[in-house]
């Protein structure tokens, strides 16, 4: 199971800051199901418990620093211990798969029906960039687009910078928080930036230049499992694969 998903995103692909890979547990045992999610969490867990899987494949990482201790402090801490008690394998695909072809980012383009996909900022391997750019079937007005957006994604409300005074037809795209990507939107001509989270300052100046939508960090992500879930049914079809119903997302819409 994790050479699959290595294999499909390896792990020199993710970020010097990241910690992708196993998390917690032995890889030797037989998977009787895997929970597949964006985070990690106590409720998480006990899905897994509930629904018999005793691996979790998660999009964000539950161990991004060492651990000093382990005596239930903190919700890493405890998801630790639970996991352990359970026997819970933990595996984490981060930013090796945002930077994989077929990863994250082209399941974002992929639910907004983009085509011509490719990636937005290459890295040194053709397999693998930041990023993602495609066109549209069809050119659409700015108001339309966010809303088209809003609805494939689910969202309550999105941040935008002023509406764009053009069709929109190439639209760029980076889960999670994708601010850094902004010079290479422009400077592939791209009329559209859709990302997760970005820094306030970086909304200023880019009016008509680019229309920028931001959709929150969990919802950018979101269907990540559902990427999971076709490497594992496509390399182990054996493995009962379970999309996680709990919602992690930290942040209310009040």
């Amino acid at each position: 199971m994790l050479s699959a998903l290595e294999q499909f995103a390896p792990l020199p692909l993710q970020e010097s800051w990241d910690n992708a890979g196993l998390q917690v547990g032995l890889t030797e045992a037989e998977v009787s199901g895997a929970l597949l999610c964006l985070d990690v969490n106590e409720s998480i867990i006990d899905e897994a418990i509930a629904k018999g899987c005793n691996l979790i494949v998660s999009h964000h990482p539950l161990l991004f620093r060492g651990l000093k201790q382990v005596c239930g402090t903190d919700y890493v801490q405890r998801c630790v211990i639970k996991a352990i008690k359970n026997d819970i394998v933990i595996i984490s695909m981060h930013t090796n798969m945002d930077n994989a072809k077929n990863g994250v980012n082209w399941k974002i383009a992929d639910k907004m029906g983009l085509q011509e996909v490719a990636f937005l900022a290459p890295l040194a391997s053709p397999e693998a960039g930041s990023g993602v750019i495609g066109m549209l079937p069809e050119p659409m007005a700015a108001d339309d687009f966010i809303l088209m957006v809003k609805k494939c994604f689910g969202v309550e409300c999105a941040q935008c910078n002023e509406l764009l005074r053009r069709p929109i037809r190439k639209v760029a795209v980076c889960g999670g928080a994708g601010d850094f990507l902004l010079p290479d939107a422009l400077a592939k001509e791209a009329d559209a930036f859709i990302t997760g989270e970005m820094h306030y300052h970086q909304y200023f100046d880019y009016e008509q230049k680019l229309q920028i939508c931001v959709i929150g960090h969990y919802q950018s992500e979101q269907y990540t499992s559902e990427v999971f879930r076709d490497i594992i049914q496509r390399e182990c079809p054996g493995v009962r694969t379970e999309i996680a119903e709990t919602n992690t997302n930290p942040i209310l819409y009040i």
